[in-house]
């Protein structure tokens, strides 16, 4: 496989600007490179004195398994052994190293050729080394566990004997590069466990809510409970006098959740100290213009809307109108689901330093360079004064896409310069300070022929937003399928306003599509006489490629095809009419961030309550599984969370512009003795390989409730599913 797709401008721009990166500039030694006695061959390698290989690992770690997988990325090109590696946390800086981004699962995807390239590149710099210090040609060298070897000869030297000579080597043309094939691989392919694993058994401080510095003061922040809501005036002085109290700052906000609301900052020795303050204090706020939004009004306000004309098309293909008037048959049925908060374990958190003029963060952040603009433009900083150091994440689901807590941090150490401040959430602040995954009610028609096909598809998607548009997550893209494998489809959408403020949660706007249109299409296909593998199958019989954007592979029908046939062999589908009564099998298939998914679950009612047994899972995510063990825990993972997601009684309900949930007890997460059996399997396909933090998460919901009515007899449209649904 030769790196043809990284032009040679592309290759080299990126280490001229940053001095490493993903790609190669000698010119720039490490900051550190005297302490470690190493020798920089890039921003991401360093060859130390005794042949072991510092790795540099450039992207946030949230337990997507990052951290481990591009360093095995950049190990395998450069032909040495997994023994030899140690990685570290790089910092944040997006002109030295790159997209540094965690979510969407992109990483996979974005580094899978430039990261190992960069370790070719590197392994090709030792190698033309070695052969101009031999006097022979490097074409006839081989390399294997951080050695050079001249098979003609015998003689080997190691790559730390090479690197200040390879330094002096001139950087590759990246079109000139071979790739290993997969057969060769040695790293990648190998279950290898997660670098922070031992680390983090043992209790070692990693995670954000860990950290610490010399003479650190700890802050709390109280805003308004209605989200919007402003300052009229407190009780400051009174809580100045309370023990341990350091601080007692106000925060003017810029009125936005992304970056600040109006609040009052305590800051103490102790996170106790300056939480039990923060209960004293006696605050007026305004919400007049934000306290007349709740849960009870949104439904009301979804059902009329669902009952009218929306407010705008998403995609309309064919005469839709006409296709129902002359449907043989027709279905209908209205879904809704609620809005949920992230509920990481670890909560938001912080750590920030103001000194002469700059600030220095420790943020377990996903997206740190959106965090450094805000933070430039709340404290009016040039960005390049402000530096962004990783923690490691305790959970992140896109939550720490935003980074409102770096910039209230950065806020309050902005107002007491020279003194480190970390800021930590509540439990309580963290559920009710959230992004939240966005609700939304839908209003489902279809049409069928004589023969039973689907002739036609109807989406009414009444939602959340603002000036014509939806909110941040509340998006339904234009290709949701059905559309796309039938001729005639509208999709249309209307909006309510809110107050919430709205964000991405795992495998965001799929977690909530899959279950309502993979559910009704299993109404569909039983009104059509068929189970819903069937319908899938019919639809996507025709081999096709399908547009999914400027920036995305195209949806190709084989490849669902080849994941559904895989799920049903694995679940032998075609015997689950032998269950016993009151067991069924449920089938959904998604495909989300450029990951195929298919599922089957078997559920029973137990005691009124469903159980869940087992859940197959088949994906296609490409042609190469990087790390087999981290991939399996990404789909166990996801399916754990999905399931919770629908059984475990997970929304978020609103009174008087306000959230009411508070901790786990009103919105639980999923528990160890509901979790099933979760088998994996992975269909190859000739593709590049693509990420596996969410796309096996939509289809669990669906092949849920789709379970459950084969149990049942009970159709589920609306989340979550609690016992007096099959009273």
């Amino acid at each position: 496989m030769k790196a043809s797709d990284l032009s040679r401008r592309h290759f080299l721009s990126a280490s001229l600007l940053a001095g490493g990166g993903l790609l190669f500039d000698f010119s720039i030694p490490a900051a550190d490179a005297a302490e470690t006695g190493g020798q920089v061959v890039t921003a991401f390698v360093r060859i130390l004195p005794d042949n072991r290989v510092l790795i540099g690992a450039k992207n946030a770690e949230i337990g997507q398994g990052a951290k481990t997988m591009l360093p095995m990325l950049i190990a395998e090109e450069l032909d040495v052994d997994w023994a030899q590696v140690t990685i570290e946390q790089t910092h944040a800086d997006q002109k030295i190293f790159g997209g540094q981004s965690a979510g969407g699962s992109r990483t996979t995807p974005r580094e899978w050729l430039p990261t190992r390239t960069a370790g070719a590149a590197a392994r090709a710099m030792l190698v033309a080394a070695a052969g101009q210090s031999w006097a022979v040609n490097p074409a006839t060298l081989v390399t294997r566990g951080g050695k050079v070897i001249d098979p003609a000869s015998g003689r080997s030297v190691t790559y730390a004997s090479l690197a200040a000579a390879a330094a002096k080597q001139p950087a590759p043309d990246p079109a000139t590069l071979m790739l290993k094939d997969p057969k060769e691989f040695r790293i990648i392919g190998q279950s290898i466990g997660g670098v922070d694993t031992p680390a983090i058994v043992a209790g070692k401080p990693l995670f954000g809510i860990d950290f610490k510095l010399p003479g650190m003061v700890y802050a709390v922040l109280e805003t308004c409970p209605a989200f919007g809501g402003t300052l009229r005036s407190a009780n400051l002085d009174a809580v100045r006098k309370l023990p341990g109290v350091a601080h007692v700052l106000t925060i003017k906000g810029d009125g936005t959740p992304e970056s600040l609301f109006d609040g009052v900052a305590i800051l103490s020795k102790s996170w106790w100290s300056a939480n039990q303050a923060r209960e004293a204090l006696k605050i007026d706020w305004d919400m007049s213009a934000v306290s007349g939004f709740s849960t009870q009004a949104y439904a009301s306000q979804a059902a009329e809307r669902l009952k009218g004309k929306a407010d705008g098309d998403i995609v309309r293909s064919g005469d839709v109108e006409a296709a129902f008037a002359t449907a043989a048959r027709t279905v209908s049925a209205q879904y809704d689901y609620p809005f949920l908060a992230h509920a990481t374990l670890e909560p938001q958190n912080c750590t920030a330093l103001f000194k002469d003029g700059a600030i220095e963060i420790w943020a377990p952040t996903q997206n740190p360079e959106s965090g450094r603009g805000l933070v430039a433009k709340a404290l009016n900083l040039a960005p390049e004064k402000i530096r962004i150091n990783f923690t490691r994440i305790g959970g992140g689901f896109g939550r720490r896409l935003m980074n409102d807590y770096m910039v209230q941090a950065a806020a309050i150490a902005a107002q007491v310069p020279g003194v480190p401040v970390k800021l930590v959430y509540s439990r309580q602040q963290d559920f009710q300070r959230d992004f939240y995954r966005p609700a939304g009610w839908h209003g489902f028609r279809a049409a069928l022929d004589k023969s039973g096909k689907l002739s036609a598809f109807h989406d009414h998607f009444v939602t959340f937003g603002k000036d014509g548009k939806p909110v941040r997550s509340a998006e339904m893209p234009a290709h949701e399928l059905p559309a796309g494998l039938i001729d005639t489809v509208l999709l249309e959408q209307s909006f309510l306003t809110t107050n919430m403020p709205t964000g991405w949660l795992r495998a965001p706007g799929s977690n909530a599509l899959a279950f309502v249109t993979q559910a009704f299409l299993d109404e569909v296909a039983e009104a059509a006489g068929k189970d819903l593998p069937t319908l899938m199958l019919e639809l996507l019989a025709d081999p096709r490629a399908l547009p999914r954007g400027p920036n995305a592979p195209p949806f190709l029908t084989s490849r669902a095809k080849g994941v559904i046939e895989k799920v049903l062999a694995m679940s032998s589908w075609a015997d689950r009419g032998r269950l016993p009564k009151g067991r069924g099998k449920g089938f959904a298939f998604y495909h989300s961030h450029m990951g195929y998914f298919a599922e089957v679950l078997e559920v029973a009612l137990v005691d009124g309550i469903p159980k869940v047994a087992t859940v197959w899972v088949a994906g296609d995510v490409g042609s190469q599984i990087i790390n087999p063990m981290n991939a399996l825990h990404q789909a166990q993972g996801s399916v754990i969370e999905g399931l919770g997601q629908a059984l475990a009684g997970q929304r978020i309900t609103q009174i008087a512009g306000a959230v009411e949930q508070a901790n786990f007890d009103t919105h639980p997460l999923q528990r160890i003795p509901d979790t099933p059996q979760i088998l994996v399997e992975f269909v190859k396909t000739d593709h590049p390989p693509t990420g596996m933090g969410e796309p096996a998460l939509p289809p669990v919901i669906p092949a849920l409730v789709n379970a459950l009515y084969a149990a049942t007899g009970k159709r589920i449209r609306t989340l979550p599913i609690v016992p007096e649904m099959f009273a």
